[in-house]
């Protein structure tokens, strides 16, 4: 969608992927110890729950949306708290936006709202961009697993996101899971976690 039609969402308040508490997958990734406290970027931050949680758990955070309404409502939910927690409107597939570098990169269904490919793989090759020497990005994506509906995240196969993302970053984890851990009903997800690479990924060989 267009910068117009993403703000209009949430002055309107029609949010259905806002959530009031942190992603539980990325609880249990931070939890694991596989990301520790450091430079952290979410891209489509939102209202800024999960931002404003990574910086809760010891990490200095910098959350950007294509959305102004977005980024007021998450300075809002911040409403003072002495966290290491940052705020910026910014289209992420424009390039030369981020000149810092970053830990651990996330983003809870940002990536899969690309239709193009073309789209996908600029945006992988941006968060290679953005990532110090060994910097993790966990992307979660809706899947083509589950139930048929009309209505929830846009889908995206895995071989979908390996297209996109291998070039570019060195695919740590590809797995499914719930978009909510604790919601039965939850649409079906894929979690990508993958790192900054040490070495070009390889032709495909015999």
């Amino acid at each position: 969608m267009a910068i117009q039609d993403w703000n209009e969402r949430y002055v309107g308040g029609d949010l259905p992927w806002d959530i009031t508490e942190p992603d539980d997958n990325l609880v249990k990734l931070v939890g694991s110890g596989i990301v520790p406290p450091g430079k952290a970027l979410e891209i489509g931050c939102g209202t800024g729950t999960n931002a404003l949680w990574l910086a809760s758990q010891g990490f200095s955070v910098l959350g950007v949306d294509i959305a102004p309404e977005a980024i007021e409502m998450a300075h809002r939910k911040k409403n003072g708290q002495e966290l290491s927690c940052d705020f910026a409107v910014m289209d992420f597939l424009e390039e030369g936006n981020l000149i810092k570098k970053y830990d651990f990169v996330f983003d809870r269904g940002c990536f899969h709202s690309f239709d193009k490919e073309s789209d996908r793989k600029l945006f992988a090759a941006n968060v290679s961009r953005s990532l110090s020497p060994g910097g993790i990005w966990a992307s979660l994506i809706g899947s083509t697993e589950g139930a048929a509906r009309e209505t929830g995240p846009p889908r995206r196969t895995a071989s979908e996101v390996i297209a996109s993302v291998e070039p570019y970053l060195e695919i740590v984890e590809l797995k499914s899971v719930l978009f909510r851990t604790n919601f039965p009903n939850a649409p079906k997800a894929w979690l990508c976690v993958s790192r900054q690479r040490k070495e070009p990924a390889q032709p495909s060989g015999r």
